[in-house]
């Protein structure tokens, strides 16, 4: 009878295990991957599950690490050149936090304001 309870706590100590590591596994899954278009002239974004992202705001390579919250990603400070490219809106470096909607990345300035949108590849 003991040898039953303790395979009976085992197997329910596994199963929350797993339920909660899939959960912290999950959060950031709407934010992991790539973002945007891979061509010259436009931007694009790569996040990884820690937060760390890199990418490009399609003249300037950019890099960081932002923290996920729910539903949404928030840039933390990033390294970025600030060279001028002809006919490029390098609107990204201005990103302080983005949200998915369905297979799109919106991203927003820190006043909140929409600034841009990265469709997922």
């Amino acid at each position: 009878m003991a040898v039953r309870i303790a395979r009976i706590a085992l197997a329910v100590t596994v199963a929350l295990a797993t339920i909660a590591l899939t959960g912290c596994s999950t959060s950031g899954s709407q934010f992991t991957g790539t973002w945007g278009e891979d061509a010259a002239g436009k931007p694009s974004l790569k996040i990884e599950a820690d937060g760390t992202f890199s990418g490009t705001d399609g003249c300037n390579p950019l890099e960081g690490k932002g923290t996920i919250s729910g539903d949404t990603f928030t840039f933390g400070p990033f390294a970025s050149i600030l060279q001028a490219c002809e006919g490029v809106t390098p609107w990204l470096n201005l990103a302080s936090t983005a949200k998915v909607d369905g297979n799109t990345l919106i991203v927003f300035r820190t006043d909140g304001e929409k600034i841009g949108s990265l469709d997922e590849r």
